[in-house]
């Protein structure tokens, strides 16, 4: 899939970073036994989804041809 670029765009670096952040907060949060950490995580995840789909939307997202005759990927 390298050869394609998957998942090398910015709405994809974006959507994956503020997951991990979300992910980290949410591990905080219950590691701490706080609820506020973890609410805050479970909102970034939804910031995230919602970013990286807009910016995909936007063109900021992988362009695939738009046809895959004569290409070189290994199937």
């Amino acid at each position: 899939m390298a050869e394609h670029g998957h998942g090398h765009s910015t709405a994809a670096w974006t959507a994956v970073t503020t997951l991990l952040v979300a992910a980290a907060l949410i591990a905080v949060g219950i590691a701490l036994d706080s609820l506020v950490f973890a609410l805050i995580g479970c909102g970034l995840v939804a910031v995230g989804l919602i970013a990286g789909k807009v910016l995909q939307m936007a063109g900021f997202g992988v362009h695939h041809p738009s046809h895959t005759r004569g290409t070189t990927a290994v199937r």
